[in-house]
């Protein structure tokens, strides 16, 4: 998937952890997180995990997947602000390509 002209990869093995999406180029990975990760056990657990992956010098984003779902556009302004903030050049980016290579396109898009 690309967002904003930057390639992102769905199900990336990062060390030993396994991140929902990650821009690699830009250090950036996007979390998002179901209903699973309500409990304080899970909680503490997403922020050792969180705090492990800034460590190896990733910027972490997290949503709920009822913003995923429900408010995509914000979603995807958010993402497209936080890579504008790491200094990427943000561009309009055409629907993927037909080899697709495991790669999902943004919501509203086909």
């Amino acid at each position: 998937m690309k967002v904003s002209g930057q390639k992102f990869r769905r199900q990336v093995p990062i060390d030993h952890f396994i991140v929902d999406f990650a821009c690699l180029s830009h250090r950036l990975i996007i979390e998002v997180d179901g209903a699973t990760h309500g409990t304080d056990e899970e909680i503490a657990s997403d922020s050792r995990r969180q705090r492990y992956l800034e460590s190896q010098g990733f910027m972490v984003i997290r949503f709920s997947n009822d913003d995923v779902v429900t408010n995509a556009d914000g979603v995807m302004d958010m993402i497209v602000g936080v890579l504008d903030g790491l200094g990427c050049e943000v561009t309009p980016t055409p629907d993927p390509s037909p080899q697709g290579g495991g790669e999902i396109a943004p919501a509203g898009t086909k």
